[in-house]
């Protein structure tokens, strides 16, 4: 007996830890080294358990096994296991600041799935988990509803040279070779205002202030007049500087700017509060056609009839950039895009060109209009999410204008494909602009009218569409019935031939 328990194994004592300076038998000990300390669990046991732990620990393979089985006596680890992957089990470890197990400290789990990772299983020891944000559904995709003629303006006596939308799209103003203008209501097409008495000359070009307040008219008077929409009464000072008829002009976003161009060949940048010069712009070698501002004010692009386009910087006066194409067709008017980073060009061999003036190249270019003698223009404009919620659809651009032909043609902006081809004017479209906010379109003339389109809903453009499916198919019945009325025609007339070689005896 004496020699058997020299040979004994000694009795160990639970480990503590030593926390701010208090012993803590239970708190921060290890479910192993409790377990040691448990009634029904021998000393013996418990030193051949540290061994094979450690023995695992030494396995080389060990770090790609992942076993969830249960032993004989359920440990809390291998519990744990049998509920959530020990990724969850860990990270939660972790931010709960407890010790590593035994089981966490052997085992090497494997890496979540994308599932796991967006929904983890919810355990009752934890707090729950934030639910996943729902993923978006997917941008319904961009669908194109072609615009009806709504109504038709009449009054000036001559071609209307430009129209444009006001800002807040309730007004249409237009501008005639008449020496008139003319502010008209959206929504009836009631004549508001007429604003004569101003120019001795017909006008060519026309905008709008950023408040909507003030109308801003070039003449061939040489002279720039403005407008106060409200009375309908010209301004008693004008802008005088241009030696000769002026094409083009555009109002800076703030409004105290404005920008000229004119048949002098040059391009004037006004300041609006006190109708003089700020600085004078030797811009072309030939008439300036076309003027635009960008929606920050930082940029001013100019086109004229040598094929040159060139972007200014505002504030200095420079030169930063000059477009040309090899083919050096005049150019007749420029718009910037919303997003300011393109120029649609229009030129005189029927071709309109997007630009990327950054990187100097011209990177579309539209077809299918005819634009060969006058002075065009148009616009941008969004198709797409018609439902009016913001968010739901997919939103594209497309470029319009006018054709010498009287028709309208939209392209869309990225596949250059003819959204649509609309006629209605009966001589050269001269001007077109968008209100995109009311999905209204406006355009003017040589017959003296503007014209207002209004965008198709839905159900309208699912019957324009069975009814021209109805039309082809009506066409390629008459189309048969024709072909066979032909047929039988020569067949009879082959018979008649026939009978006049034919011997009757």
């Amino acid at each position: 007996m004496d020699g058997a328990n020299d040979h004994s194994i000694p009795l160990r004592s639970p480990k503590r830890r030593r926390v701010n300076g208090n012993l803590s038998p239970f708190r921060y000990s290890s479910p192993d080294e409790l377990a040691g300390c448990s009634d029904h669990e021998t000393p013996l046991t418990y030193h051949r358990r540290r061994t094979s732990s450690s023995n695992l620990r030494k396995t080389p393979t060990d770090h790609r096994r992942r076993s969830y089985e249960r032993s004989d006596q359920d440990s809390p680890d291998e519990l744990d296991h049998t509920t959530y992957p020990t990724f969850w089990h860990d990270k939660y470890r972790r931010e709960d600041l407890r010790p590593p197990t035994a089981a966490s400290r052997h085992v090497t789990p494997e890496a979540p799935s994308e599932i796991s990772m967006l929904t983890p299983v919810q355990s009752p020891d934890y707090p729950p988990l934030s639910p996943a944000t729902p993923l978006p559904p997917p941008p319904r995709q961009a669908r194109y509803f072609p615009y009806k003629e709504k109504m038709v303006l009449k009054g000036h006596k001559k071609g209307v040279a430009a129209v444009r939308f006001s800002p807040t799209g309730d007004m249409i103003a237009s501008c005639s070779a008449d020496t008139t203008l003319r502010i008209w209501s959206t929504s009836t097409g009631k004549c508001i205002h007429t604003l004569a008495d101003g120019h001795l000359a017909g006008i060519s070009t026309l905008a709008w202030s950023p408040d909507g307040r003030t109308l801003a008219s070039g003449s061939d008077d040489k002279s720039i007049r403005l407008w106060d929409t409200v009375t309908g009464k010209s301004y008693p000072l004008q802008l005088v500087g241009h030696h000769n008829y002026i094409y083009s002009i555009a109002f800076s976003p703030k409004g105290n700017m404005l920008v000229s161009g004119s048949y002098d060949e040059a391009v004037f940048l006004w300041d609006v509060r006190t109708a003089r010069v700020m600085r004078s712009l030797p811009a072309h070698s030939d008439p300036v056609a076309g003027v635009d501002f960008t929606r920050d004010g930082t940029l001013i692009v100019s086109c004229a009839g040598d094929g040159l386009i060139r972007i200014w910087d505002t504030a200095t006066g420079q030169c930063l950039q000059t477009l040309v194409h090899e083919d050096r067709a005049p150019v007749t008017s420029v718009r910037f895009s919303p997003n300011m980073k393109f120029v649609l060009a229009w030129t005189l061999d029927s071709c309109v060109r997007l630009w990327n003036y950054v990187e100097g190249r011209c990177v579309k270019t539209y077809q299918g209009h005819k634009n060969e003698k006058f002075s065009l223009g148009g616009a941008f404009g969004v198709y797409g999410d018609e439902a009016g919620e913001v968010g739901l659809g997919e939103k594209k651009a497309f470029a319009v204008s006018g054709s010498e032909t009287g028709e309208l043609l939209w392209w869309d902006v990225q596949s250059k494909v003819v959204l649509q081809r609309e006629s209605g004017h009966e001589g050269c479209v001269l001007g077109v602009d968008t209100w995109d906010q009311g999905g209204l379109l406006v355009s003017c003339g040589l017959d003296k009218t503007v014209r207002v389109w209004e965008r198709m809903s839905e159900a309208d453009a699912e019957g324009l569409a069975k009814m021209e499916d109805e039309v082809t198919i009506e066409e390629a019945v008459n189309g048969i019935v024709k072909e066979e009325d032909v047929a039988l025609k020569m067949e009879d007339s082959d018979v008649a031939d026939g009978l006049q070689h034919v011997d009757i005896k």
